[in-house]
């Protein structure tokens, strides 16, 4: 008995060692993808981009614009002309944060006038907006510490903050579009490995490439499909929306035009793929593993900017991130094709990069047999 048990151990871990597709996820999911996870997962803020209009151009405004500057939690990111000007980057994303210092600042703040801070926060996702209110309190009082060369000076600076996007701050809205935004990314990228796998396993990639078809004919039909089916699938969404709440403060026709977009990069996802596994069960494990991540790296858990750069750049590589931008730009904040056109382009280059590298994947594998 102890023999064949012996004999069967070994068959299988010959098979386990045989099996590259298999050691490669193990080995990812315990290096990779915990070292992603471990910085994605944190639930602070940290370089928060921050737009500053500076009204007061005085030495009193540098110094508190320097606090900012030396936190960890904020960076400035611009100095904007008019506050028209750091409204726009607020609602393309490229900053969080606007700071308004107004005129005579250093001036009334010397003479005990109380002067006032203008802050506008985006909303979107409400534990960032919440946690940036509680550090702009530190650094104001910190500020008026240092000011006033007394920590027992009362307060002299009222920081007034306005939550745009979300003011009431409420979690749902984000959840809600967040889900969508994954259940969109889990269409493109199982259906299309799934089914191309599936094909591979039964033998009818093999028969429809000994007639004339091509390769990228099969990968357009594998797209259209999951696009249309994806985009039918999003019309219920809409009731859950208005179940929730949430608003359309932009198009919905340039929000189906772009979510075709993104389900042709996820699509391209799923016949990569489905390009270096050979069995179903491969497929679904390395989908089921990359998709995780994915998620992590969209910004829903924990802001990009609050992560290490290497952890960004990689961020950006995942099309999830940028249709995070785009659903929220385009729900919330209504944002159009001029906010948008960027992560659009991410997305359309990120799908036409994985469809080259999943072509030539089979056609490799053909040529070998």
């Amino acid at each position: 008995m102890w023999n064949r048990i012996r004999n069967l151990l070994l068959k299988d871990m010959i098979q386990f060692a045989r099996d590259k597709t298999l050691l490669i996820i193990i080995v990812y999911l315990n290096t990779i993808c915990v070292l992603i996870c471990g910085y994605a997962m944190i639930f602070e803020i940290k370089n928060m981009q921050v737009a500053v209009i500076d009204f007061d151009r005085s030495v009193v405004s540098r110094s508190l614009i320097d606090k900012y500057n030396l936190s960890d939690a904020f960076k400035v990111a611009g100095v904007a002309d008019t506050q028209e000007q750091a409204e726009s980057w607020m609602r393309s994303g490229k900053v969080s944060y606007v700071l308004v210092i107004p005129n005579n600042f250093g001036q009334d703040l010397r003479l005990g006038r109380e002067p006032q801070l203008q802050i506008l926060l985006d909303g979107t996702n409400s534990n960032a907006a919440t946690m940036a209110k509680d550090y702009t309190k530190e650094i104001v009082r910190r500020f008026e510490i240092e000011f006033s060369k007394s920590p027992d000076r009362t307060s002299t600076v009222k920081p007034v903050m306005q939550v745009w996007y979300n003011r009431t701050q409420t979690l749902e809205s984000f959840v809600v579009i967040s889900t969508i935004a994954a259940g969109f990314l889990m269409i493109g990228v199982i259906y299309s490995a799934a089914s191309i796998t599936r094909e591979k396993e039964i033998g009818t990639i093999d028969q429809l490439m000994v007639t004339p078809t091509r390769v990228w004919e099969i990968f357009l039909a594998k797209t259209i499909c999951t696009v249309i089916v994806g985009l039918i699938g999003f019309f219920p969404s809409l009731v859950i929306l208005w179940w929730f709440g949430v608003p359309m403060h932009g198009s919905l026709m340039l929000f189906l035009f772009l979510a075709g977009i993104f389900l042709i990069s996820a699509v391209a996802i799923g016949v990569f793929i489905a390009s270096v596994t050979r069995t179903l069960q491969q497929s679904l494990l390395l989908c089921l593993f990359g998709i995780f991540p994915m998620d992590f790296l969209s910004g829903v858990l924990t802001p990009i900017d609050s992560l290490p750069k290497i952890i960004q750049l990689t961020a950006n590589l995942s099309p999830a991130k940028h249709f995070i931008d785009i659903c929220v730009g385009i729900f919330l904040k209504g944002a159009g094709i001029v906010e948008l056109w960027p992560a659009a382009l991410s997305m359309a280059a990120i799908g036409a990069v994985l469809y080259l590298l999943a072509a030539w994947r089979f056609k490799a594998n053909l040529s070998t047999g």
